[in-house]
């Protein structure tokens, strides 16, 4: 019969969870950040959303995962927020479906943890391991996929010709200079 076959094919498909990069503009909003944005070329803050499921309630919700720098040694530097949360003096640009991922909600996090792992705060530098590193290496290890190109070009610029860059821009910001968020080493299983 026909219901049959529908709920057969139903749970033996995979479920596919999106994921999304929220892309923030750094520079303040002005004719040269936006004709940077359309040449692929501005300072660029990014986050990934992935949805995760509340155990209060069975709705899911959603959070952005990003990184930033902090002086504290042996810590990690990813953070998240609810989505849309930005940066200090930035302005959101974009939000991108890179794709989805097949892995399920559990995995999904022990992939966050594991990269997270990977991204201390102390470790934090503007042009070579910024939030956008840490972006794309989530972005590869939930779906196997490389970032888009032009999600990191302003650093890559910066590291060629580092004169363009002021010396202050490249220092880890303090803590309380980044996103209002919360670290992942301070959850309590939320």
């Amino acid at each position: 019969s026909r219901s049959s076959t529908d709920s057969t094919t139903e749970t033996t498909a995979q479920t596919k969870t999106p994921i999304l990069i929220n892309i923030y503009d750094l520079l303040p909003p002005s004719r040269l950040s936006t004709l940077l944005w359309h040449l692929g070329s501005s300072l660029h803050h990014s986050a990934v959303v992935l949805p995760i499921r509340s155990t209060s309630t069975s709705e899911p919700i959603s959070r952005e995962y990003a990184y930033g720098g902090h002086p504290h040694p042996h810590l990690t530097g990813v953070y998240h927020t609810a989505p849309l949360t930005p940066p200090p003096h930035s302005t959101h640009r974009a939000t991108i479906l890179f794709g989805h991922t097949t892995l399920s909600p559990s995995e999904i996090e022990v992939v966050v943890k594991d990269v997270s792992s990977e991204f201390l705060g102390v470790e934090y530098n503007l042009l070579t391991r910024n939030c956008n590193h840490f972006t794309a290496a989530l972005l590869e290890r939930l779906s196997g996929r490389k970032a888009p190109g032009w999600l990191n070009r302003a650093a890559g610029i910066g590291v060629r010709v580092p004169c363009l860059l002021p010396g202050e821009w490249v220092i880890p910001p303090e803590a309380g200079e980044t996103a209002e968020g919360h670290l992942l080493e301070e959850e309590d299983d939320e």
